[in-house]
C-alpha cells in the first residue's frame, strides 16, 4: 500500500502523487481508494482508483541503484526488431503495460536505436513507434530524472550516448 505523498507510476497516467486514501461506498460496497494527481496534469484531473485494484499497473518509484542499472542497461542491445509494424506495435504495447522496467528499458533502447538509424538516411520512424517512444520516453525519463535527483535533460543526454556508442 502506497502512502498520502508518495510518487507512484499509474498505468497510462505516468507519474502521479497520492494526494489522499479514502473509504468510498459505490453499489453498496465500501472500498479504500487513492486519490491520485498526475504530476503532468497541474492538478486539474483527479483519479481514483481502488486500493486492491489488479486491472492498472501502479508501481512505486525506483530507487537509485535500480535507476543505475538501468541506465548502465542502455549500453546493451534492446529488444528483436519485427517487420511487422502491427505486430511488433503490439508486442512492445504489451511490455509497456506490464509495467517490468527492464523490458520496458530494451524497448525504449530499440526504438531509439531505430529513430536514429532512420534519421540518418533521412527518414523517419514508423508512426506508431514513434507515439510509442515518446509516450514511454516521457514516463521513464521523468521517473529517471526523479530517482537520481537531476533533469530529465541530463537523462535524455545519458541515454543518447549509450544508444550512439559505438
Amino acid at each position: 500500500m502506497y502512502n498520502i505523498g508518495e510518487l507512484i507510476i499509474y498505468s497510462s497516467h505516468g507519474i502521479c502523487r497520492v494526494d489522499d486514501i479514502c473509504n468510498k461506498t459505490i453499489s453498496g460496497t465500501t472500498k479504500s481508494y487513492y486519490v491520485l494527481h498526475p504530476l503532468e496534469d497541474d492538478h486539474h484531473l483527479t483519479i481514483s482508483t481502488p486500493v486492491d485494484n489488479d486491472k492498472v499497473v501502479m508501481l512505486g518509484m525506483m530507487k537509485p541503484e535500480e535507476a543505475k542499472e538501468l541506465l548502465e542497461s542502455f549500453h546493451n542491445p534492446g529488444i528483436e526488431w519485427n517487420d511487422q509494424s502491427h505486430a511488433r506495435f503490439r508486442k512492445y504495447s504489451d511490455i509497456v503495460n506490464s509495467g517490468e522496467r527492464k523490458e520496458i528499458v530494451k524497448v525504449v533502447n530499440t526504438l531509439m536505436r531505430k529513430k536514429i538509424e532512420a534519421e540518418r538516411q533521412d527518414k523517419k520512424l514508423h508512426e506508431q513507434d514513434r507515439k510509442l517512444l515518446k509516450y514511454v520516453q516521457d514516463i521513464l525519463f521523468r521517473e529517471l530524472a526523479i530517482s537520481l535527483d537531476t533533469t530529465i535533460a541530463d537523462i535524455k543526454a545519458l541515454v543518447t550516448k549509450e544508444v550512439t556508442a559505438e
